[in-house]
């Protein structure tokens, strides 16, 4: 069998490009991920669950070093104040200080509400790795608020124990920023869309600080997420990072 010049060139592109594209859809993930984390994040949060008949607010504290590694201190209201959840490695613990005790969460209740809200326990503490645990392509382009966005799929490697069956993420061009986010079930359907807004300089970086996930099938319920301050890269020790140091954070 002979080949022109052509179907020779036609060849070669396909051979190079597919796995370039895989590469840059890696890349831009992992530099958006990065953006957001830093080496070490320790920041205050707002939390806010709406419901059409009711709203609730936490105030939080959070502490991450890398991927490895989060803390969460729940400050407010007081009758959930101290409770504590702690990501150390693959490992998801729960302080709860009215019952004095440590609870290791299983992977399956990653999937489950986190404090009622429409985060999962899985998209606050993060036991799931979107580098790691997901293959990347780039589908296409769009426009969120003017800011030129990569369209990329994430669909979950066969050994990964994640959430969600497929991530649609949408990350702006210039600055890697993650604007809009859709996460979809074992069957295809929509469950939640996360949306970035108030996009500002924290700590000398340019990060949105203001997040809202809305299920789709729940008319009139969402929950925002706003950070109000943010620090970066000031060293945590990963012995910070024990369940011994969930019961004496304050």
């Amino acid at each position: 069998m002979k080949w022109g010049g052509l179907g020779v060139m036609m060849w070669l592109i396909i051979a190079c490009s597919v796995p370039g594209a895989a590469q840059d859809a890696v890349s831009i993930v992992k530099k958006a991920d990065e953006k957001m984390r830093g080496n070490t994040l320790q920041a205050e949060m707002i939390i806010r669950t709406i419901r059409p008949s009711w709203k609730r607010e936490m105030q939080c504290k959070i502490w991450m070093k890398g991927s490895a590694f989060a803390m969460i201190l729940i400050q407010s209201p007081a009758k959930d104040k101290g409770i504590v959840f702690l990501k150390r490695k693959k490992e998801v613990w729960n302080w709860m200080p009215v019952l004095e005790r440590n609870i290791k969460l299983p992977p399956s209740m990653m999937s489950q509400s986190w404090m009622g809200t429409d985060f999962t326990n899985d998209d606050l503490v993060k036991e799931s790795s979107v580098v790691e645990d997901y293959t990347h392509t780039l589908t296409g382009d769009t426009v969120i608020d003017n800011r030129p966005c990569y369209v990329i799929q994430m669909i979950p490697k066969p050994e990964a124990g994640v959430v969600w069956s497929k991530v649609i993420l949408c990350i702006d061009k210039k600055d890697f920023l993650e604007l809009h986010s859709r996460f979809y079930d074992e069957d295809g359907k929509l469950i939640n869309t996360m949306n970035s807004y108030d996009i500002k300089m924290m700590d000398g970086r340019l990060i949105p600080t203001r997040f809202e996930m809305i299920p789709a099938d729940k008319k009139g319920q969402r929950t925002e997420m706003i950070y109000s301050s943010v620090k970066y890269n000031n060293p945590i020790a990963d012995n910070f990072f024990t369940t011994e140091k969930m019961k004496t954070l304050n």
